[in-house]
Formats: structure tokens, C-alpha cells, sequence
């Protein structure tokens, strides 16, 4: 379907049974958040709220909320879409197969995007639209589906452009309602390039967030897409219909199909407080300085409809995003490494801060000795590339007979743990960025990494049962078995590093003379609460991989330093209990969760749901 709007979509979905429409009156303060993951955790449909409390325009949500129901919106252009991203990594297939791939070259001219003359929209104000504040401990309203757009002040014009999904502090904190709005971006964002040249000429940087508008759009603003690959041309081909602008008499760009745009100018290094925000890791990102930017108009089209998300600890409708990016782009990513066959960002552990990757070992074939070179060479390349580079910690192995693949997580970390040689393959940076959500490390955007890469023969037979040494220690009880190979000991709250070394020292003093007890033990997890964090996968790849630093919160049984290199004889201990500098997770507020439960009642619009 070649939707020409959001509503049109949100229709398509209705006829089709894949939305239902919410007529009570509801709450942009907590209650559509809450009202919107009741329904996500059910696997529900899209959501269209008709009376916002506060403001004559409706709200959809979840419209991405499953997968199925993201390849249903983009059903006809999928496989289209495929093709292209696989010819881009590799031109000479267009060549060889001219007639095959004759469509490609067809959906890739009608995606150019396609400039207008004039628009048509309302003029309203930032307080007309509802402003949804999502989590108890939000700074105020944000808007959660922006599409940010910005042109290089080098290179104008829409071919040279960036389109981002930024998320947009609406008010709260220090901004004037209706003239300031706060812009958040992180590393490694096209905005940031666009920003620093504006910056250079000292001149203000315009900017335009559209909301809403066809599906392909929204998308567009959140795909990794390959070097050369403009937004708004994968928009077209996506929504097989042309991305369609005009600009207005400031000069800031309008996509004339969206339902709202806002437009505004950031100055040169204006900032003020942004935040705290609920966000993907499952946790607040705190207050911080980031960009200012100042309205110039606000603008909404007849009927428009507001597009929203909530975010949180994964699972989210983010990660049904992931899953559509993943269908999407394949091996694209891959393509970009040489020797790099898979590469996946574990979404239950907040999608950055753990990747798992499998490689070549191929430098060596004459030796019969297997452990890790190409490996190295292949996560050095990994953690200098795009968006991959914020990850904390990287595992990486090859496999020889095909057979093991980074989405089926467990098996794929129980064949790590199987050959790691703790005492060899631990490699860390340290002092270096880290995702800027992430608070473990030791300051904004700053903390460290650590490869833990693999290869070879089998080293251990991974313990199914806690060792009954790990039963009796002191100080550290309640020992809960998180996977093969992986425990999880419960000890007192964190107070500062100084008492963690203490506490480290003994757990060590006890556990390593018991190399042999502890054979099939790989890695153990100090932790607040250990039956939390065995209970399932999701809670161990959470904990574990959320509220570790590697250069501070990793220790080892028998752990010695050689000629600056780390490692250690017995298990790998991962610190993972929260500490006073981390952000404090997203919970729900009880009182609200009350107080929706009469839409799920009886009569009620979401009756039979969730």
C-alpha cells in the first residue's frame, strides 16, 4: 500500500483487524503511556485514541507493536526494499542481471523525492498538541516519533539532508512553552555532523521535526542505512511513493505529507537541562545540557493525527523497529567488515551495551593450533564502525560448521563460554565512549569496553547445577543458576569501589584454590538480587550487561595482570548491583495502573485485552 498518510494507514489497519480505536476520554499525563504498554505486553493492536484530554487532536500508538503487523503496512514494498539494500553492498549483481533487476532501478527513480510549491496547514502552538509525559519521573512531554531534519549548511538541499529519530523534550525543565524545545541527540548521529559546520560558521542550524505522516517516514528517520543512501529516497521507495517537501518562508523544511511539523534554529553551543526520560535501556537518562532549540512555527494539518511511542526496558515497540531493520537490511551491516558474517545488538540487554558477533578465522590455517587473530582484527574493526562502536561489550567467535547464529542467544553464549580462555582472550579499552543512555560508566558518554573473543576446541563442560563450593561461601549467598556455565550470588548493596575491591578480595580468597570445583563455571554474577536475575534470560542479559563497566566491575578468580595484560584462572566476576551513580530504572506507577483498568473492563474499548 502506497499510503499517503498516516490515517490512511491506521484505516488500512482497522479494515484489516489490526486496530482498535479508544473513545473514552484519557490522560496525556501517564495514562496513554500506560494504556499503550498494557496493550504492547499483550501483543494487542494499534491504538487510536480518540479523545485526548487536553487537546482537539487524536494520538496513535503501537502501530509497529509486532512484527506481522509491520510487514503487513510495508507488504508490498518489502522485498523491493531487500533488493536494493543488497544491491548497494553489491552493484555487480545489477549489471549481471539487468532484466532481473529492472524494478529496482525503476522504485529508485520514483523514490526521488519530489519538491512542491505550496502546503497547506493549520498554524497552532506546542501547548495544542498533547503533550504525553510517559514515565512518573519524566522532565515533562516529549515526543517520542520524531522525524528531525537538517541540511549541511555546506551542501543544502534535501540529497545532502539527515533525517533522525531525536527525541524532542516539548516542555518542562527551563523551556518557555510554546518557544523553547529541547533537542536530544547522541554520538555518531548525522545531526551532530550538521550541527559542528553550522557551528564553525557561527550561524544557527535550522531544524524541522516532523510527526506522523506515512509510516515509510518514520522508519526512514530510524534506519541505519547504508553510506550514500538518502532518507528520504528509502522513505519513497519503502512507502512506494515519492517523499514529498516544500520549505516556508523562514527556509525550514516542511514534509508536506506529515500530520505535524515543528520548526525552529538551534544557535551556536545554546543549551539548557534536558531530561530525566524513560528510556530504552530500562532506566532514566538523567538531566543534562543539550541543544536549545527555538520555534519558529508550529504546524498541524486538518484532522492530523499525533504518533507515539513509549520506551523502557526491552522489550518495546523499539524492538519490533529492530526486528523490521533486521528483516530489512540483512547482511548490509556485515558487508561493511571484511570477515564479519553476523552481527546482532541484543535488544533485552538495551541494544548497545552487548553485541554479539560471529567472524573468519582465517589467518593461520596451517597451524593446528586454534585461538583467536582474524577475530581481534574483525572487533577492532566492528567497535570503529557507525553506531556498533557504542557497545560495551563486544563477544565474538567463529564457527566452522555453520551451525551457530547471534540471535539464538543462548546457545551462542553457552558456545563462548564452552572455549573462552579467560586467561587470553579478554581484551578491554578503557577510557573511551560508551552510549550516552548508559550510566554505568564514569561519566557521560565516557566508560569502557571489553572483546571476549573465542575459538577452538572446547575447554569446560559447563555446570548444569551449582557447584556445591559456590552453596557455602560467606558474604555471598543465595547462588541461582542463570544458564550453563553462569551463577548469580546475591551480597550487599554497593557502597563505593574501595569496599567492592574488599568484598572481591574475599570472594577470591575463598573460591581460588577451587579451579577444579569450579570447571564448569565461566562467569558469575555479583548481584542485588540473584533469583531476579536467574529467573529468565531476559533478567540476566539485563542486569548483567546494563550495570557493568568493564574496567571497574569486572574481577576474576585468580585474576593476574601480565605485561598489562588482564585475565584470570578461575571465572569471570561481573560486578552487576546497582550503584550510586547509575540512573534509576523505569517502574510503573501503581495508582495510574488502577485507574486505566476501566478501559480493560467490561465495556470498555480494550475489553479482552491485556
Amino acid at each position: 500500500m502506497a499510503y499517503s498518510s498516516l490515517e490512511e494507514c491506521l484505516l488500512d489497519l482497522e479494515k484489516n483487524g489490526h486496530l482498535v480505536r479508544i473513545k473514552e476520554e484519557v490522560d496525556p499525563h501517564l495514562e496513554m503511556a500506560a494504556i499503550h504498554l498494557r496493550v504492547y505486553e499483550a501483543k494487542g493492536p494499534a491504538l487510536l485514541f480518540e479523545n485526548v484530554k487536553g487537546s482537539k487532536y487524536r494520538a496513535a500508538s503501537n502501530i509497529f507493536g509486532t512484527l506481522d503487523r509491520s510487514k503487513f503496512i510495508f507488504r508490498d514494498t518489502l522485498q523491493l526494499v531487500q533488493k536494493l539494500i543488497e544491491l548497494k553492498g553489491d552493484p555487480m549483481k545489477a549489471l549481471k542481471s539487468p532484466i532481473q533487476n529492472l524494478s529496482t532501478g525503476l522504485a529508485a527513480l520514483k523514490a526521488l523525492p519530489k519538491k512542491q510549491s505550496s502546503f497547506s496547514f493549520d498554524k497552532i502552538q506546542v501547548n495544542d498538541i498533547p503533550l504525553i509525559k510517559h514515565w512518573p519521573m519524566d522532565g515533562g512531554a516529549f515526543v517520542t516519533l520524531p522525524q528531525v531534519y537538517t541540511e549541511d549548511v555546506d551542501k543544502p538541499g534535501i540529497m545532502k539532508s539527515n533525517l533522525g529519530m531525536y527525541r524532542i523534550q516539548l516542555s518542562g525543565n527551563e523551556y518557555e512553552l510554546n518557544k523553547e524545545i529541547g533537542l536530544h541527540y547522541q554520538l555518531h548521529r548525522g545531526i551532530g555532523i550538521h550541527q559542528t559546520k553550522a557551528n564553525a560558521k557561527g550561524q544557527p542550524l535550522k531544524v524541522s521535526c516532523f510527526v506522523g505522516g506515512p509510516p515509510s517516514h518514520t522508519l526512514s528517520a530510524v534506519m541505519p542505512l547504508p553510506e550514500g543512501i538518502s532518507e528520504m529516497t528509502f522513505a519513497g521507495v519503502l512507502g512506494g511513493r515519492r517523499f514529498r517537501y516544500a520549505y516556508d518562508t523562514l527556509g525550514n523544511a516542511i514534509s508536506t505529507d506529515a500530520d505535524f511539523v515543528i520548526t525552529g534554529e538551534v544557535d551556536p553551543l545554546q543549551n539548557k537541562p534536558e531530561g530525566p526520560f524513560g528510556d530504552h535501556l530500562g532506566y532514566y537518562s538523567l538531566t543534562h545540557p543539550f541543544p536549545l532549540m527555538k520555534v519558529n512555527n508550529v504546524y498541524a494539518k486538518k484532522n492530523a493525527i499525533w504518533a507515539f511511542t513509549v520506551v523502557g526496558r526491552p522489550p518495546q515497540e523499539d524492538t519490533s523497529f529492530g526486528e523490521l531493520i533486521h528483516e530489512l537490511t540483512g547482511n548490509a551491516i556485515p558487508q561493511e567488515v571484511p570477515g564479519l558474517k553476523e552481527v546482532h545488538a541484543v535488544d533485552a540487554a538495551g541494544v548497545h551495551p552487548l553485541l554479539l558477533a560471529i567472524g573468519s578465522e582465517r589467518y593461520t590455517p596451517y597451524t593446528p593450533t586454534k585461538q583467536p587473530a582474524e577475530l581481534l582484527t574483525i572487533a577492532n574493526h566492528v567497535l570503529g564502525t557507525g553506531q556498533l562502536s557504542l557497545a560495551k561489550f563486544l563477544f565474538i567467535t567463529a564457527d566452522d560448521t555453520n551451525q551457530l547464529h547471534t540471535h539464538n542467544v543462548q546457545p551462542y553464549l553457552e558456545y563462548i563460554f564452552e572455549r573462552i580462555d579467560l586467561t587470553r582472550d579478554l581484551h578491554f579499552h578503557t577510557n573511551t565512549t560508551i552510549d550516552t543512555l548508559d550510566y554505568s560508566g564514569t561519566g557521560l558518554n565516557s566508560g569502557s569496553k571489553l572483546v571476549l573473543a573465542a575459538y577452538g576446541d572446547k575447554k569446560r563442560e559447563l555446570c548444569r547445577e551449582i557447584p556445591t563450593v559456590l552453596k557455602e561461601l560467606q558474604q555471598f549467598e543465595n547462588p541461582q543458576l542463570c544458564m550453563p556455565g553462569v551463577v548469580a550470588l546475591q551480597t550487599k548493596k554497593f557502597t563505593t569501589y574501595e569496599e567492592a575491591q574488599k568484598e572481591m578480595d574475599v570472594l577470591n580468597h575463598q573460591l581460588s584454590t577451587m579451579n577444579h570445583e569450579l570447571s564448569g563455571v565461566a562467569q558469575l554474577i555479583i548481584c542485588d538480587d540473584s533469583s531476579f536475575v536467574a529467573a529468565n534470560l531476559r533478567n540476566y542479559l539485563w542486569v548483567s550487561y546494563t550495570r557493568c563497566n568493564p574496567s571497574h566491575d569486572l574481577y576474576g578468580i585468580a585474576s593476574f595482570t601480565e605485561y598489562k595484560h588482564w585475565g584470570c584462572k578461575g571465572p569471570v566476576v561481573f560486578d552487576a548491583r546497582l550503584k550510586p551513580h547509575h540512573a534509576p530504572p523505569v517502574e510503573k506507577d501503581a495508582a495510574i495502573e488502577k485507574q486505566i483498568d476501566r478501559l480493560f473492563a467490561k465495556g470498555g474499548s480494550l475489553e479482552g485485552i491485556g
